[in-house]
Parts: structure tokens; sequence; C-alpha cells
């Protein structure tokens, strides 16, 4: 089970790598107002969503603790970063605060699942 659970770590950790890759690749666009969401980031968003949820259910599985706070707090952030993402993803440019909301939140988001203990 823990080989599993190692797994979709690192599925997990794959789908934060996409979301904020793709964030960072558009940096130098959104510096010329033509940023747009990609459709990594969609995925690595998605990405995370699945693989948190099993995550959390291995882990529960397996009488390990979990934080359901910490995990609430991390759902919220990573809904309203698909939410964002989703509803932009076909547009050819997106404002320049709203995309970088969507990597500001994924920084929170990295740094809450690091530093929140």
């Amino acid at each position: 089970m823990d080989v599993l659970i190692h797994l979709f770590v690192g599925l997990h950790i794959v789908g934060i790598g996409a979301l904020l890759g793709g964030f960072l690749t558009q940096m130098k666009a959104m510096g010329r107002g033509a940023a747009r969401f990609t459709p990594a980031m969609l995925h690595g968003a998605l990405t995370m969503l699945v693989t948190g949820a099993v995550l959390v259910g291995l882990n529960q599985a397996q009488d390990h603790p979990v934080d359901n706070v910490k995990i609430g707090v991390k759902l919220a952030v990573l809904i309203v970063i698909l939410g964002l993402v989703y509803v932009k993803r076909d547009d050819e440019k997106v404002d320049k605060p709203l995309f970088g909301l969507v990597g500001l939140l994924t920084l929170v988001n990295i740094f809450i699942a690091v530093l929140w203990t």
C-alpha cells in the first residue's frame, strides 16, 4: 500500500509541476498582456484534484492521520484555481491580475502543503 501512496504522491507532484510550469512559461506573455491558460495548466490542476482525493482515501484506509482542515483549505484553493482556468481556458488572452492570481494561488497551495504541519 505504501508503494501505491508514493506513486500517487509522485503523480500529485507531476500535476503541480504542470500547473506551475504552465504558469511560468506564460510569464513573459503576461508582461505583454497576452498570457493564456494552457491545457497543461488545466490538466495539471485536474491531476492534482484526482490524486489528492485518492491520497486522502489511501491514507485514511491505512489509519494514517489526515489533517482534514488542511486538506479542506487546499481543496478550496484548488477549486478556485480550477474554476478560473476552466472558465477562461479558451480565451486568447487572460487579464494580468487574473492570470497572476492563478500563479499566486498555486504557490499558496504549494506552501500550505509544505509548511502546514
